[in-house]
């Protein structure tokens, strides 16, 4: 078995050092290691019916659908109303921008539920007026990356979908529940941070928005808004499941976008072709992951995993922090998405033997890899997010670093009072 976990390892690691992508890293290692311990068909057989197994699922439907939902939200003028009700409601304050731009990611990440479709929409709109108002691009840029994360645990959220998924079919509408509070509370910390920065550099106030202009912008955002009523509240009411929301997702964005005639033939096929592109990917990852977990059961990796960690100690405090800083770690080089899926079945049964709710779990484990998509080598929302300001990495890891701070704190939190998370699904028991 040893020799097999070697295997697995080195060869996952040597295949991302040279540079193949994540998902052939994955899925490459995996099959290397099942041709270690047996026969070459056998071997080749298992691994395709793995990944094949891996993708027959009901739930993983909701993944592209939310994901073409994002595409037509991204293009279809959701964004700019969004953005311009944020203005009204806080543009007056002091730096309001930093604010605005917070706020915006947190309802567009959580109507589209995608990091990277926020980061690239709130940042193209709202970086330019930024940098106007005398913003650096730096900081407009780590303050974009950062809450852009936000969605992933807002609900609606693919990855607490797919974490449903790898955990053997914890409720998606609990983790949603689940997911509000913290989300908020991250979006917080970071508005906190900004409010230091901006009284540090002076930033003036905008321009007051009057009582008019403040319900003009709600009553254009109102439309997108109540998606997040019709999605959520149909889950959690059970009129429909996550993955019938998703489909009923997409077919609001896209009766909206053309209502405000923000989308036409093009611009749809453009959309199409974009979430192709994404689906791809992702269920490559998927299926692949699952594959490497189904693996890592063979050789009884997650059962070695939890007899270490109980023999380090029995301190639930000390097994939930040693676990933070291994997925802090990970989430540096791995993407979310397969991170979740082949770790979730090594530490899940290590906080159910320490009386760890599932659900809450499954946010903490969601908040900390959310870190990881802002940091280099691997972290893809970092990049979009640098690469729409038009700046780079090294410019903005000072900046990037007060909010870490503060989403690490933020996950402490969640992690230590699990009541914050657990909260708002028991009222619905």
């Amino acid at each position: 078995m040893i020799t097999e976990i070697l295997v697995l390892l080195i060869s996952f690691f040597l295949l991302l050092a040279i540079g193949l992508p994540v998902a052939w890293s994955i899925g490459v290692s995996s099959l290397v290691t099942m041709l270690v311990a047996i026969d070459t068909l056998p071997a080749l057989t298992t691994i395709a019916q793995r990944m094949a197994t891996g993708l027959d699922s009901f739930a993983l439907l909701a993944i592209p659908f939310f994901i073409l939902a994002g595409q037509i939200m991204n293009r279809g003028g959701i964004a700019e109303r969004l953005i311009t009700f944020a203005k009204a409601l806080i543009g007056s304050l002091p730096g309001g921008l930093s604010y605005v731009n917070v706020i915006s990611a947190m309802l567009f990440g959580a109507i589209s539920g995608s990091a990277m479709a926020a980061t690239s929409a709130i940042g193209g709109i709202l970086g330019p007026h930024m940098e106007k108002e005398g913003y650096s691009k730096e900081f407009g840029a780590a303050l974009n990356v950062t809450s852009s994360t936000t969605g992933l645990v807002i609900p609606p959220s693919n990855i607490l979908i797919v974490y449903s998924l790898a955990s053997g079919g914890v409720s998606i509408a609990a983790l949603f529940l689940a997911g509000y509070i913290p989300g908020i509370l991250m979006g917080a910390g970071l508005m906190l941070v900004a409010a230091i920065w901006i009284k540090r550099k002076k930033y003036p106030p905008g321009k007051r928005s009057g009582a008019k202009q403040v319900l003009s912008a709600f009553i254009r955002a109102f439309p997108s808004l109540f998606l997040l009523v019709v999605v959520i509240g149909g889950i959690v009411a059970g009129i429909f499941t996550a993955t019938e929301a998703s489909g009923i997702a997409v077919l609001y964005s896209l009766v909206l976008s053309l209502v405000y005639r923000e989308m036409d033939m093009n611009k749809l096929f453009q959309v199409f072709l974009s979430s192709v592109r994404t689906n791809a990917i992702v269920m490559l990852l998927i299926g692949t992951s699952m594959a490497m977990s189904w693996v890592m059961s063979y050789e009884d990796i997650p059962q070695s995993v939890s007899d270490a960690l109980l023999g380090l100690s029995d301190n639930k405090f000390v097994i939930l922090l040693m676990i933070n800083l291994i997925l802090l770690v990970v989430g540096m080089f791995m993407d979310m998405t397969p991170a979740v899926l082949i770790f979730t079945p090594i530490f899940l049964p290590v906080v159910k033997d320490l009386g760890v709710d599932p659900v809450h779990f499954g946010i903490m484990m969601v908040m900390n890899l959310c870190v990881g998509l802002c940091t280099p080598p691997v972290g893809s929302v970092l990049f979009v997010g640098v690469g729409v300001a038009g700046t780079t990495i090294q410019k903005v890891i000072k900046p990037l670093i007060p909010l870490f701070v503060a989403m690490f704190i933020v996950l402490m939190l969640v992690t230590y009072i699990p009541e914050i998370a657990t909260w708002l699904p028991g009222l619905m028991e």
